[in-house]
């Protein structure tokens, strides 16, 4: 592999600051997407053998520079940023439906959870963890939720596939049952 499209690609993540699609590293570097996953696998390998602070991140189809965990305390004081606020029951209820059932509109969220969750919805979508993503072909045309990379990165996985299972259960309130045990199992994490 080239060096070459390996510096490239830890300039281009690097200035950008946010996720960039496989497709458009592709194109930006005139390489395969082949060639971008090999080429941020060895930046990856390389950055975490070597102790660094940094950390290229697969976020599905993207990738992202991000600080090592480890150091995350000193980031934080460095830049005098607060813990983000934790979320409440209601916003990980309603986030795990989404998470696990997506793309789920909205009398979908409801359906499962029994309770209005307009206010959650579009609190989630403030904090970057879900987002619109087009529109069910149905009569009213409701709109249709998907997680986003802010979820991935807050969750440190790559991908909705990381998330655990979800149980099986034979009780009459199943659906229900399976995403408390759900919300459980990601509050734990």
């Amino acid at each position: 592999m080239d060096n070459t499209i390996e510096a490239a690609l830890e300039a281009v993540l690097f200035a950008s600051g946010d996720p960039v699609s496989r497709e458009r590293l592709a194109a930006v570097l005139a390489v395969e997407e082949t060639d971008i996953d090999t080429a941020a696998q060895s930046v990856a390998r390389r950055l975490e053998a070597d102790g660094s602070g940094i950390r290229l991140k697969r976020l599905e189809d993207d990738y992202q520079l991000c600080s090592a965990p480890e150091y995350a305390d000193y980031v934080r004081i460095a830049i005098e940023a607060r813990k983000p606020p934790r979320l409440s029951q209601t916003a990980m209820e309603v986030l795990a439906v989404v998470a696990y059932y997506q793309p789920v509109t909205k009398a979908y969220i409801e359906k499962m959870r029994g309770v209005d969750s307009s206010y959650t919805v579009n609190m989630l979508c403030d904090r970057a963890l879900i987002e619109l993503c087009g529109q069910l072909e149905a009569p009213g045309r409701p709109n249709l939720y998907r997680t986003t990379p802010e979820f991935l990165r807050a969750f440190g996985i790559s991908s909705v596939s990381e998330l655990p299972p979800l149980p099986e259960t034979v009780s009459d309130d199943g659906e229900k049952q399976k995403l408390r045990q759900a919300i459980d199992a990601i509050q734990s994490q």
